[in-house]
């Protein structure tokens, strides 16, 4: 398939993941993709949420409502909705929302940071953001147009929507959206983190990029690359030390950094 791309080596695959970054409009190396690394290639594009299982479209509200409840001491109640998805999102409450990065090699982290996976292909997900919200309803479209944008931030997205159900009523057909989340804290920020969500909870972004083959690419990574991709992410300080600060990912990188080799000696 012309949108399944697999890759043979690091040279490959720095070519194919910043193949379109080139843009014209203003003479500068600045591609207008968003990235997901996962460690397996047959895993699927679904949000947390829909791995819930059972009717967990209904599940939805109930879920942040009572984060919101029992989270107020933490995050100012009076935050808009959106604001408050990016919280439940980034403390693993599961949501609608996906996670995604403007940096190539933050997703190559995610694809080689499970050494438990290094038997199986992984992947890289590759979609045009800015092309993808030109199927956005008009009102949408407009904000960012005024903004002269090509993502959203969740102040832009409250000009257009205040609820799921305003945001999923805006026209009839499906459309995903990419938004900033607010700079929380410094995860958001060292994983140059963005999010896609669907006007759909059922939604499973694999569907729906069938439908518009022109908007992505999936990027295989063959097993065999594993290593040294990791090796050399390892040697950039692509880490679980710099993407997620403080103890535990200081433990998580140490821990992989220390585990050996299966073939290694004794």
């Amino acid at each position: 398939m012309q949108n399944i791309i697999e890759v043979k080596s690091w040279n490959a695959l720095q070519e194919e993941l910043f193949s379109d970054s080139w843009n014209p409009r203003i003479g500068r190396f600045r591609s207008r993709c968003a990235f997901r690394g996962l460690s397996d290639a047959e895993y699927k594009l679904e949000t947390t949420l829909t791995r819930l299982g059972g009717k967990f479209w209904k599940m939805e509200p109930h879920l942040l409502r009572n984060f919101v409840k029992y989270a107020h001491k933490n995050i100012l109640e009076s935050e808009p909705l959106w604001h408050w998805l990016s919280v439940a999102q980034h403390h693993g409450l599961p949501t609608r929302l996906m996670d995604w990065t403007y940096s190539p090699f933050i997703a190559m982290h995610f694809a080689t940071a499970n050494q438990d996976k290094f038997d199986t292909d992984g992947v890289i997900w590759v979609i045009n953001y800015v092309e993808a919200h030109l199927l956005l309803p008009e009102i949408l479209k407009n904000v960012l147009e005024r903004e002269g944008a090509n993502a959203f931030t969740v102040d832009l997205i409250l000009k257009a929507a205040g609820s799921f159900k305003e945001f999923s009523n805006l026209i009839e057909d499906d459309f995903v959206l990419f938004f900033e989340p607010p700079s929380l804290d410094e995860r958001f920020i060292n994983q140059f983190a963005l999010f896609s969500i669907s006007s759909n909870s059922k939604l499973v972004l694999d569907d729906w990029l069938k439908l518009y083959p022109q908007l992505w690419k999936k990027v295989i990574i063959p097993k065999e690359l594993k290593w040294e991709i990791r090796d050399k992410l390892d040697q950039s300080n692509i880490t679980e030390r710099v993407l997620f600060p403080g103890l535990d990912g200081l433990s998580d990188w140490l821990k992989r950094m220390y585990k050996p080799k299966e073939h290694s000696e004794s």
